[in-house]
């Protein structure tokens, strides 16, 4: 998950996800690292955090998370 410290919607994806059961989140801290922005941008077409990727594939922020989750999609993708 691209994310930066202080981003709330960072905070609330990683309380999302860990409330479904994932204990690994590996966070690129893009605030820490700006050429880690231009990565991320470059990678997903977008400028905001979080950029989320589940097993690889782009999620997106976090209203595609939590779409995901709500139609029940997020279960389905974590289990892979």
């Amino acid at each position: 998950m691209y994310c930066t410290a202080v981003c709330p919607y960072c905070v609330r994806a990683e309380q999302l996800l860990r409330g479904r059961g994932v204990r690994d989140i590996e966070k690129i801290r893009v605030d820490l690292q700006p050429e880690l922005r231009v990565a991320m941008m470059e990678k997903t077409g977008r400028r905001t955090v979080p950029q989320i990727y589940i097993n690889g594939q782009h999620i997106g922020g976090y209203d595609d998370l939590a779409s995901l989750d709500h139609a029940g999609e997020l279960a389905k993708l974590l289990a892979t």
